[in-house]
Protein backbone atom coordinates (compact mmCIF):
# COMPACT_ATOMS: atom_id res chain seq x y z
CA UNK A 1 0.00 0.00 0.00
CA UNK A 2 1.20 3.43 -0.69
CA UNK A 3 0.11 6.28 1.45
CA UNK A 4 0.53 10.18 0.70
CA UNK A 5 1.04 12.87 2.91
CA UNK A 6 -2.46 13.75 2.73
CA UNK A 7 -2.79 10.07 4.57
CA UNK A 8 -4.71 8.55 1.83
CA UNK A 9 -3.92 4.76 0.90
CA UNK A 10 -3.68 3.71 -2.54
CA UNK A 11 -2.90 0.26 -4.19
CA UNK A 12 0.37 -0.78 -4.40
CA UNK A 13 2.28 -1.45 -7.74
CA UNK A 14 1.87 -3.78 -9.93
CA UNK A 15 5.45 -3.55 -11.03
CA UNK A 16 3.98 -3.47 -14.52
CA UNK A 17 3.92 0.57 -15.92
CA UNK A 18 1.18 1.47 -17.44
CA UNK A 19 0.75 2.35 -21.23
CA UNK A 20 0.59 5.99 -21.22
CA UNK A 21 0.78 8.16 -24.31
CA UNK A 22 3.63 10.50 -24.75
CA UNK A 23 1.01 13.03 -24.70
CA UNK A 24 -0.20 12.32 -21.57
CA UNK A 25 2.94 11.90 -20.04
CA UNK A 26 3.20 15.46 -21.29
CA UNK A 27 -0.12 16.29 -19.59
CA UNK A 28 0.96 14.70 -15.94
CA UNK A 29 4.29 16.67 -15.85
CA UNK A 30 3.23 19.82 -16.55
CA UNK A 31 0.36 19.33 -14.08
CA UNK A 32 3.05 17.91 -11.58
CA UNK A 33 5.86 20.95 -12.16
CA UNK A 34 2.74 23.25 -12.23
CA UNK A 35 1.85 21.95 -8.62
CA UNK A 36 5.25 22.52 -7.47
CA UNK A 37 5.44 25.86 -8.59
CA UNK A 38 2.44 26.88 -6.52
CA UNK A 39 2.69 24.92 -3.50
CA UNK A 40 6.40 23.87 -3.40
CA UNK A 41 7.26 20.12 -2.77
CA UNK A 42 6.66 19.89 0.61
CA UNK A 43 3.05 20.38 0.03
CA UNK A 44 3.12 18.49 -3.21
CA UNK A 45 0.68 15.34 -3.06
CA UNK A 46 0.05 12.59 -5.60
CA UNK A 47 -3.57 13.13 -4.81
CA UNK A 48 -3.54 16.99 -5.98
CA UNK A 49 -1.24 15.68 -9.18
CA UNK A 50 -3.81 12.79 -10.30
CA UNK A 51 -6.59 15.65 -9.75
CA UNK A 52 -5.16 18.30 -11.22
CA UNK A 53 -4.40 15.91 -14.30
CA UNK A 54 -7.75 14.28 -13.59
CA UNK A 55 -5.42 10.94 -13.51
CA UNK A 56 -6.10 8.28 -10.73
CA UNK A 57 -3.63 8.01 -8.45
CA UNK A 58 -2.76 4.28 -9.04
CA UNK A 59 -1.95 5.08 -12.37
CA UNK A 60 0.86 7.43 -11.11
CA UNK A 61 2.02 5.04 -8.55
CA UNK A 62 2.22 2.32 -11.00
CA UNK A 63 3.96 4.69 -13.51
CA UNK A 64 6.24 6.41 -11.55
CA UNK A 65 6.08 4.20 -8.14
CA UNK A 66 6.13 7.65 -5.64
CA UNK A 67 6.27 11.31 -5.85
CA UNK A 68 9.83 11.68 -5.41
CA UNK A 69 10.46 9.63 -8.57
CA UNK A 70 7.64 11.60 -10.17
CA UNK A 71 8.80 15.14 -9.77
CA UNK A 72 12.51 13.69 -11.03
CA UNK A 73 10.89 12.79 -14.07
CA UNK A 74 8.67 15.49 -14.50
CA UNK A 75 12.30 17.62 -14.14
CA UNK A 76 13.65 16.03 -16.93
CA UNK A 77 11.26 16.44 -19.29
CA UNK A 78 11.41 19.89 -18.48
CA UNK A 79 14.80 20.32 -19.18
CA UNK A 80 15.48 23.09 -22.49
CA UNK A 81 18.16 20.81 -23.84
CA UNK A 82 20.65 18.10 -23.00
CA UNK A 83 24.31 17.52 -23.16
CA UNK A 84 24.28 14.61 -25.24
CA UNK A 85 26.28 14.49 -28.27
CA UNK A 86 28.63 17.46 -26.42
CA UNK A 87 31.99 17.46 -28.79
CA UNK A 88 33.53 20.51 -30.36
CA UNK A 89 37.23 19.35 -30.23
CA UNK A 90 38.53 21.55 -27.68
CA UNK A 91 37.76 21.65 -23.89
CA UNK A 92 37.12 25.47 -24.07
CA UNK A 93 34.36 24.76 -27.01
CA UNK A 94 32.84 21.96 -25.16
CA UNK A 95 32.33 24.31 -22.27
CA UNK A 96 30.84 27.20 -24.13
CA UNK A 97 28.51 24.41 -25.56
CA UNK A 98 27.59 22.89 -22.02
CA UNK A 99 27.05 26.54 -20.61
CA UNK A 100 25.17 27.46 -24.32
CA UNK A 101 22.99 24.67 -23.46
CA UNK A 102 22.26 25.03 -19.78
CA UNK A 103 21.75 28.92 -20.36
CA UNK A 104 18.48 27.78 -22.52
CA UNK A 105 16.68 25.86 -20.18
CA UNK A 106 17.68 28.56 -17.19
CA UNK A 107 14.86 30.77 -17.04
CA UNK A 108 12.33 28.02 -16.55
CA UNK A 109 14.42 25.50 -14.66
CA UNK A 110 16.20 27.53 -12.37
CA UNK A 111 13.50 28.53 -9.58
CA UNK A 112 11.92 24.77 -9.69
CA UNK A 113 15.49 23.10 -9.52
CA UNK A 114 16.58 25.49 -6.49
CA UNK A 115 12.96 24.56 -4.86
CA UNK A 116 13.67 20.87 -5.13
CA UNK A 117 17.55 21.08 -3.88
CA UNK A 118 16.19 22.61 -0.99
CA UNK A 119 13.47 19.46 0.18
CA UNK A 120 16.65 17.60 -1.45
CA UNK A 121 18.36 17.64 1.87
CA UNK A 122 15.16 16.28 4.19
CA UNK A 123 14.63 13.95 1.41
CA UNK A 124 16.88 11.02 0.49
CA UNK A 125 14.74 9.34 -2.18
CA UNK A 126 13.70 12.20 -4.21
CA UNK A 127 17.85 13.64 -4.13
CA UNK A 128 18.58 9.82 -5.51
CA UNK A 129 16.11 10.33 -7.82
CA UNK A 130 17.26 13.07 -8.92
CA UNK A 131 20.87 12.47 -9.39
CA UNK A 132 19.40 8.91 -10.85
CA UNK A 133 17.13 11.41 -13.97
CA UNK A 134 19.19 14.53 -14.23
CA UNK A 135 22.67 14.31 -12.73
CA UNK A 136 24.16 11.25 -13.37
CA UNK A 137 23.72 11.29 -16.97
CA UNK A 138 24.96 15.06 -17.64
CA UNK A 139 27.88 14.08 -15.15
CA UNK A 140 28.59 11.63 -17.70
CA UNK A 141 28.38 13.42 -20.38
CA UNK A 142 31.26 15.97 -18.79
CA UNK A 143 33.45 13.17 -17.75
CA UNK A 144 33.95 11.87 -21.46
CA UNK A 145 33.88 15.67 -22.53
CA UNK A 146 37.33 15.45 -19.89
CA UNK A 147 38.44 12.38 -20.78
CA UNK A 148 38.29 13.92 -24.50
CA UNK A 149 40.50 16.53 -22.98
CA UNK A 150 43.27 14.15 -20.85
CA UNK A 151 43.48 12.75 -24.45
CA UNK A 152 44.43 15.84 -26.31
CA UNK A 153 46.94 16.81 -23.78
CA UNK A 154 44.97 19.59 -22.80
CA UNK A 155 44.47 18.42 -18.82
CA UNK A 156 46.36 16.48 -16.24
CA UNK A 157 44.97 13.23 -15.29
CA UNK A 158 45.83 14.01 -12.08
CA UNK A 159 44.46 17.00 -11.78
CA UNK A 160 42.50 17.65 -8.88
CA UNK A 161 40.04 19.70 -10.64
CA UNK A 162 38.72 16.93 -12.93
CA UNK A 163 36.64 15.79 -10.38
CA UNK A 164 34.51 18.92 -9.51
CA UNK A 165 33.60 20.10 -13.27
CA UNK A 166 29.74 19.16 -12.40
CA UNK A 167 30.14 20.76 -8.83
CA UNK A 168 31.75 24.11 -10.48
CA UNK A 169 28.83 24.40 -12.45
CA UNK A 170 26.09 23.67 -10.54
CA UNK A 171 27.62 25.62 -8.30
CA UNK A 172 27.72 28.72 -10.77
CA UNK A 173 23.89 28.31 -12.01
CA UNK A 174 22.83 28.02 -8.72
CA UNK A 175 24.92 30.04 -6.74
CA UNK A 176 24.12 33.65 -8.76
CA UNK A 177 20.44 33.94 -8.27
CA UNK A 178 20.81 33.80 -4.62
CA UNK A 179 23.80 35.93 -4.74
CA UNK A 180 22.58 38.30 -7.50
CA UNK A 181 19.30 38.09 -8.02
CA UNK A 182 19.38 37.40 -11.20
CA UNK A 183 19.31 33.37 -13.53
CA UNK A 184 23.19 32.18 -14.72
CA UNK A 185 22.79 33.51 -18.57
CA UNK A 186 24.99 32.29 -21.19
CA UNK A 187 26.94 35.48 -20.85
CA UNK A 188 27.82 35.30 -17.13
CA UNK A 189 28.31 31.47 -17.31
CA UNK A 190 31.17 32.24 -20.45
CA UNK A 191 32.71 34.70 -18.00
CA UNK A 192 32.52 31.67 -14.95
CA UNK A 193 34.09 29.48 -17.86
CA UNK A 194 36.89 31.79 -18.49
CA UNK A 195 38.21 32.96 -14.71
CA UNK A 196 37.43 29.75 -12.69
CA UNK A 197 36.89 26.42 -14.59
CA UNK A 198 39.41 26.88 -17.12
CA UNK A 199 42.03 28.19 -15.12
CA UNK A 200 41.34 25.11 -12.51
CA UNK A 201 41.31 22.64 -14.99
CA UNK A 202 44.22 24.05 -16.92
CA UNK A 203 46.72 24.55 -14.20
CA UNK A 204 50.01 21.97 -14.12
Amino acid sequence: MHTDSTGTTDSAPSGRRSRLTPEREAELYVATLDLLREMGYAALTMEAIATRAKAGKATLYRQWRSKPRLVAAALRHNKGASLVGLDTGSLRGDLYETVHRIAYGAAPDTALLASVAHAILGDPELGLAVREAIVDPEAAVLDRVLANAVARGEVAPDNPAVGLLAHLLIGAVTGRPLIEGCIADEEYLQRYIDAVVLPALLRH
